[in-house]
């Protein structure tokens, strides 16, 4: 493998020619390999074979021959040192040659050849051989770094579920996972992988969903709930319908995130290499002089041992591949190599609101039922009853006003009732409000006395009607089998309007203000809902039997734990900005929850990439993360982009540098202040490994060092970069576990 990153350029070419073939189309004539191009793949071949358990094998059999030839000189025929410079050195050897021959890339392993050689020239076998060893001791580390730094999602291909049962005509068939179509009822037993995304449709479980979210707890599922392929069932059998299927599924996208998160290489790295071009050049020339004017040659073999750069050329890719091995037990995903070195530069975090700050989904956030009396009135506000129809207050009408106007109305509904309706109502409709409240109602949200869990009731058949408060709360709450919704006739849907049904012998509608109006419903004022409307919620009329009912409010509510995210960027010195495409007053509201000032509202996606031009013309760099398919520009503008790989579209995630693989926005101050601690430690790594080998030079050059101990003191600083290095792997996890 030879020194640190000296050991992925032969891998790197090789997948630079298969691009460029690829890409390349110079005439219909087949091209037909050279000679050379024939002795550079069959060089490659034997590069690579083996891989890591080679390099391993052959340190130790290299490392037991050094020990050998330490203890018990001239006891062999042969010095032992002979196995440790044929299985170390020949392989650090051979990469010098293949570089230089495709592309005269003198690198460091050309100088680490030149010293090999020259040792073995003059019979310093053993400093040969030390030098072979601790070089590949060197790079193993590296790529060790590398292994486990991905290690722990990469075992997502293995996860791969190879077949599925398919349930059709009534029975079940095994077929291969990738044959599973969209559509299709899978059948998946206890103990079982789920092979594809799918939302089970009979049967009730709990899974293992540690593979996608890290959380060890299994997951109740049930009827409407979705299961991700590559999770794990654990005790009930269920059917569920596939939604995402082969290259689609969660898994396979989980997959693809893997494969492209690659360290590549910063422009640091790049720094490192063409001083490592230079370093080739200034040790010859010093080995050369310092032979002329002493005339010893083991003067001149040591200074090109000690001048060797791998330590220089480690001190940034192990720095990179440590921190993505922190990053990736948070679930955070690096796709670009140099994403992290940019990523310390920002002064700016830009955040969309919209399934980023917030969930992405509407939510119930309030039910609210109007009192009679105000109804007939058609004030929203306030009623001859007294009571508050919007506000923090729930109206509970009086159940004797029952007139005014000269309309004759029915005893004001109560809002768990009215919540009770409208989600009836809304059963048959594949709108995304009617399933937020259909959900809300079954989970209780909105309500004021709403349980910790969601409410359970018993399947009754009373129906809902104009009876006492008391029995409608008695059916709403009592312990039992999940809570039911009541039956709907006579559906109809009005798109850009609303529904309306016939729920428990009552006419119910449910819609927007314009549906309202349209629908002369009696005693109907859109102001009502204004003060939720201008906190960004979405409203939901209800009228009953034609009269103005009350509303449910729903909203995108924030996430859990984006106000300590925010407060956590501020701490860092980085300012938190929000830029959405949502009205400036939801806008306003929600920055108001978690701690942001700077607020730009009604943003297209060509405002975004304006805003993130401002901050970068004006010398701050930014960092952008959102989710969805607009913010992909900005995603890819922006200095460095992090989407959130969860709940994200795909065209968010291929256009960002860094995937939130777990959607926790919790890993972001993280994220930002690990970029920072990995920047130092790159610069601790090449000021360090620059004054090792300027010391062992002069000592060098004044016969102090011989080729033996020069090899030990400058590989001795390899790896303590990789050390330092490796420290990263573990730096602010314990904070972050409490965050």
């Amino acid at each position: 493998m030879g020194c640190g990153s000296c050991g992925n350029e032969t891998a790197e070419r090789s997948s630079e020619g298969r691009q460029s073939a690829k890409a390349s189309f110079p005439d219909s004539r087949e091209h037909s390999p050279n000679a050379k191009e024939r002795i550079v793949g069959a060089l490659e071949l034997v590069a690579e074979w083996g891989g890591t358990k080679r390099d391993v094998a052959f340190l130790i059999v290299s490392a037991v021959a050094l020990v050998l030839s330490l203890a018990f000189p001239g006891a062999f025929p042969i010095d032992p040192a002979w196995i440790a410079i044929a299985l170390c050195g020949l392989p650090i050897i051979l990469e010098a040659v293949i570089g230089l021959v495709t592309a005269f890339d003198i690198k460091a392993d050309v100088l680490v050849s030149l010293a090999l050689i020259a040792s073995v020239a003059i019979g310093e076998y053993f400093a040969a051989g030390e030098v072979a060893v601790i070089m590949q001791l060197g790079g193993l580390l590296e790529e060790l770094t590398v292994a486990r730094a991905r290690a722990g999602i990469e075992r997502l291909v293995d996860l791969t579920p190879t077949t599925a049962r398919v349930v059709q005509n009534g029975s079940e068939h095994i077929v291969d996972a990738a044959e599973v179509r969209e559509g299709a009822l899978v059948r998946v037993l206890p103990g079982e992988t789920v092979p594809v995304d799918g939302v089970i449709v009979d049967g009730q479980t709990s899974i293992d969903e540690s593979v996608m979210t890290g959380e060890p707890i299994p997951m109740d599922k049930a009827v409407g709930d979705e299961a991700k392929s590559g999770t794990v069932n654990q005790f009930g059998a269920f059917t569920m319908r596939a939604t995402n299927v082969g290259e689609d599924s969660s898994l396979a996208r989980m997959i693809r995130l893997v494969q492209s998160a690659d360290a590549g290489k910063a422009k640091i790295v790049r720094l490192a290499d063409r001083w490592a071009t230079w370093i080739v050049v200034i040790a010859l020339a010093s080995a050369a002089v310092t032979w002329l004017v002493t005339g010893e040659i083991i003067r001149a073999v040591t200074i090109l041992v000690v001048f060797c750069p791998c330590a220089l050329v480690l001190a940034t890719p192990t720095a990179i591949m440590a921190a993505i091995g922190n990053l990736t037990k948070l679930g955070v995903l690096v796709r670009e190599g140099d994403a992290l070195e940019r990523l310390a530069q920002v002064k700016r975090v830009t955040f969309d609101k919209t399934g980023t700050l917030t969930h992405g989904a509407p939510r119930v956030v309030s039910v609210r039922a109007f009192s009679a009396p105000a109804v007939a009135n058609g004030h929203g506000h306030e009623g001859c009853c007294g009571h508050h129809a919007h506000g923090a207050d729930h109206v509970h009408g009086g159940a004797g006003c029952e007139h005014a106007g000269g309309i004759s109305l029915p005893p004001a509904l109560r809002e768990r009732e009215l919540y009770a309706l409208a989600a009836g109502a809304e059963q048959l409709s594949e709108h995304p409000l009617a399933h937020a409240i259909i959900e809300g109602f079954r989970c209780g949200d909105g309500l004021e006395a709403k349980n910790a869990q969601c409410a359970l009731e018993q399947p009754a058949s009373t129906e809902l009607t104009n009876g006492s408060a008391a029995d409608a709360d008695a059916n709403l709450t009592t312990a039992g089998t999940p809570r039911t919704l009541p039956e709907a006739h006579d559906f109809a849907m009005v798109p850009g309007r609303g529904v309306e049904a016939t729920v428990n012998g009552r006419r119910v509608l449910a819609g927007n203000a314009e549906f309202m109006r349209e629908r002369g419903v009696r005693g109907f004022v859109a102001s009502v809902a204004r003060a939720y409307e201008d906190e960004g919620c979405t409203v939901v009329h209800v009228a009953v039997d034609g009269i103005a009912a009350g509303f449910v409010a729903l909203a995108d509510t924030v996430r859990e734990g984006a106000a300590a995210t925010v407060a956590g960027i501020k701490q860092l010195g980085i300012t938190p900005v929000l830029l959405t495409g949502d009205h400036a007053q939801a806008a306003r509201h929600i920055a108001a929850q978690v701690g942001v000032k700077d607020v730009q509202a009604d943003c297209l996606p060509e405002d975004k990439l304006a805003a993130i031009d401002v901050y970068e013309q004006a010398g701050e760099p930014v960092c952008m993360v959102g989710d969805g398919i607009n913010d992909a520009p900005a995603l890819k503008r922006a200095h460095v982009g992090v989407a959130m790989g969860g709940v994200g579209s795909d065209i968010a995630v291929d256009a960002a540098d860094i995937a939130l693989v777990r959607d926790d926005l919790a890993a972001v101050p993280h994220l930002l202040a690990l970029s920072k601690r990995m920047m130092t430690t790159i610069k601790l790594n090449m000021t360090f490994s620059m004054t090792l080998n300027f010391v062992a030079i002069v000592l060098a050059m004044l016969g102090i060092l011989n080729p033996v101990v020069g090899a030990l003191v400058h590989n001795a600083g390899s790896v303590i970069v990789i050390a330092n290095s490796a420290l990263l792997l573990r730096w602010g996890l314990k904070n972050s576990a409490k965050r």
